[in-house]
C-alpha cells in the first residue's frame, strides 16, 4: 500500500539494498534502459543519503564494488535481454539484485526470481489499474523470504475472524514503525 509507482517502488527497493545487504559500498548501479523517470526518482532519493549512483550497459558497466544494481526487463527500449549473466556479475560485486519487470511480460519471459534476482518492483498501471488507489499507479515491490521483514510499511493479510468471515489483519510490520520511528522502514 505504500507504494506509488514504479519510480517509488525502485527507491524503496534500493534503500532495501543499502540496508539489508552485506556490501560496504555506497555504490549504486543503474541500468540505462530503465524508464528516465525511474532513474531520476532513484537518484533523487539516493543523494540525501550519499549514494552514488552510476548508470550504464549492464553487460559492461557494473563497476567492482556495488551493493545493489537496478535492471530492466524490458527495457525502456523494448528490448527483451537475458538478465541472469548482469545479475551474476551485481552478485559478484557484492550487490543485491533488483529487477524492475513488467508483470504482463513476465506471461513469456523469464521471471526475475528464476533469473536470480533478489527483489523485483514495477507498476501494475499494464493491467489497467484505476487512479487513486493510493497514488498514480499501483506500484510492487517483492522479494526472497528473507529479505521480507525489510519490505517498506506492512503487509496486510486475509485471516478469518471469530464469526468465522475473513478479515483483513496486519501480517508483518516492523516494531519500529511505532516505537523507533527513526529507524523505521
Amino acid at each position: 500500500a505504500s507504494l506509488l509507482d514504479e519510480g517509488t517502488a525502485a527507491a524503496e527497493a534500493v534503500a532495501m539494498a543499502h540496508r539489508g545487504g552485506t556490501s560496504d559500498s555506497d555504490v549504486f548501479f543503474i541500468d540505462a534502459d530503465c524508464h528516465p523517470q525511474t532513474i531520476a526518482v532513484v537518484a533523487t532519493r539516493a543523494e540525501p543519503f550519499g549514494i552514488q549512483v552510476v548508470v550504464g550497459d549492464p553487460a559492461t558497466d557494473i563497476p567492482d564494488q556495488v551493493f545493489g544494481a537496478l535492471l530492466a526487463s524490458p527495457g525502456s527500449s523494448g528490448q527483451v535481454r537475458d538478465l541472469a549473466p548482469a545479475i551474476d556479475r551485481a552478485h559478484t560485486a557484492g550487490g543485491l539484485a533488483i529487477v524492475v519487470a513488467d508483470p504482463l511480460s513476465m506471461v513469456l519471459v523469464n521471471s526475475p526470481g528464476s533469473m536470480g534476482a533478489d527483489i523485483a518492483v514495477g507498476t501494475t498501471q499494464r493491467f489497467g489499474t484505476p487512479m487513486a488507489f493510493g497514488g498514480p499507479h499501483a506500484g510492487f515491490i517483492a522479494t526472497r523470504e528473507e529479505f521480507a521483514r525489510a519490505l517498506p510499511g506492512r503487509l496486510v493479510g486475509v485471516s478469518i475472524d471469530s464469526a468465522g468471515r475473513p478479515a483483513l489483519r496486519l501480517a508483518l510490520q516492523t516494531r519500529e514503525q511505532h516505537i523507533r520511528r527513526e529507524k523505521a522502514t
